[in-house]
């Protein structure tokens, strides 16, 4: 059975303000049943500690559920917030949301 994989493209800034929308979007999704993400970052200019801390917990909830939360289309800018915090390394991290949605099937 293939779970439906959700799309989300948060725009502006996840900081403090901008990353609460997107983490309660994530648990009514959870809390719907659905585990698998794609997190499309093309229209996000920036991202802070607090936005990494949301990414982060929906990381882990997704997991906790058989599912994953994939990243793509990083602008040169958050890859280099993503590759100072290590997070780079926590996360899969795709060009485009068609080589993420790809990897669930993989």
């Amino acid at each position: 059975m293939t779970q439906e994989i959700i799309v989300l493209t948060p725009a502006g800034r996840l900081d403090a303000a901008g990353a609460r929308p997107l983490e309660h979007e994530i648990k009514q999704h959870i809390a719907a049943g659905h585990a698998c993400f794609i997190v499309d970052l093309k229209e996000t200019r920036y991202i802070s500690s607090n936005g990494l801390r949301v990414l982060l917990a929906a990381l882990k909830e997704s997991r906790k559920h058989g599912g994953a939360l994939k990243l793509c289309c990083l602008t040169p800018r958050l890859i280099e917030i993503f590759e100072m915090a290590g997070f780079d390394r926590v996360f899969e991290i795709y060009e485009n949301s068609s080589r993420a949605t790809k990897s669930f099937t993989d």
